[in-house]
């Protein structure tokens, strides 16, 4: 395992696998009365979030307590940057009340590889910019696999804002180390020139891009990143790309990395929907992010 984790990309399939296994035992732990398995007892984690976030801190900071860590919660507001103080001096200033890993989500691409590179505890990467979300990716094919017993050979579908979804570059790093197959599915405004190059099938109808998928992966248009608006109006998405319950075949599963805008990506009978594992990929997530931080603070 390597010192941090910073991007699908930096990880082998062995790498993967063995964060699975982790994973498979604090699960089991979880569902245990007292859910906990105190290993980082005595370790501190520090979560460094300059974005909004839910689900990522909330489970990054239950997954350290519940192995036992002490957690601290930085905030941009109120804190010395606002006085000139540099994000390096920040964490130094962290590093010397006696942290052991930082947990990082920053609008700014490569800020968790910059501080890894200047850090000498691990830096795990919750979002830089545009740029990747290797956790969600971990949690959302761990989901996958928790669901269908194995992953190579399955078809994801992926549809939305690809243009400015660190989730979906994640998806295709990680897809051919574990033998999935991806299709992509977005307006012509919202993907990215260069992946037409890569070797993915990208589809501009939602009908022919789920048509036999085993699981579908449907991103949030992110109304904060997009200054000029790429489609004519969210309505008009939502008529052409919204994910409804007709669009669902028997045994297909249907994950959002979150937060979902109800009636814009997914139509809101899709609340109560069978197929859903949204809720299951936030519980996965808690014991992916146990496994990384046991695999990075303890092996």
């Amino acid at each position: 395992m390597m010192k941090h984790l910073l991007g699908i990309r930096d990880l082998t399939t062995a790498d993967i696998l063995q964060l699975y296994e982790l994973a498979d035992r604090f699960y089991e732990v979880l569902q245990q009365p007292t859910r906990k398995a105190p290993a980082l007892s005595g370790k501190t984690v520090a979560l460094l979030f300059f974005e909004s976030s839910t689900r990522t801190k909330l489970s990054f900071e239950l997954a350290a307590k519940r192995l036992g860590a002490d957690v601290l919660n930085f905030s941009a507001s109120g804190s010395s940057l606002s006085k000139g103080e540099t994000l390096l001096d920040t964490a130094l200033n962290i590093l010397a009340m006696g942290v052991d890993a930082f947990v990082v989500r920053h609008h700014g691409v490569g800020t968790a590889h910059f501080l890894a590179a200047h850090l000498p505890t691990p830096v795990i990467n919750a979002g830089d910019g545009t740029h990747e979300h290797p956790t969600q990716a971990l949690l959302d094919t761990y989901t996958l696999r928790k669901h269908f017993g194995y992953l190579e050979g399955l078809t994801l579908t992926i549809i939305g804002d690809l243009f400015h979804s660190r989730v979906a570059l994640s998806h295709l790093h990680i897809a051919p180390k574990l033998g999935l197959v991806v299709r992509l599915c977005a307006p012509p405004t919202l993907v990215p020139p260069l992946w037409y190059n890569l070797g993915f099938p990208v589809y501009h109808r939602v009908e022919d891009a789920i048509k036999g998928a085993n699981a579908l992966l449907v991103l949030r248009m992110q109304k904060e990143r997009q200054a000029h608006p790429p489609i004519a109006s969210w309505e008009e998405y939502a008529r052409f790309y919204q994910v409804r319950p007709e669009h669902l075949s028997e045994g297909q599963v249907l994950m959002h990395p979150g937060p979902i805008n109800w009636g814009v990506e997914l139509h809101p009978d899709l609340i109560r929907s069978g197929a859903s594992r949204i809720l299951d990929q936030v519980t996965h997530g808690v014991a992916i992010r146990m496994a990384i931080l046991y695999a990075l603070l303890l092996q």
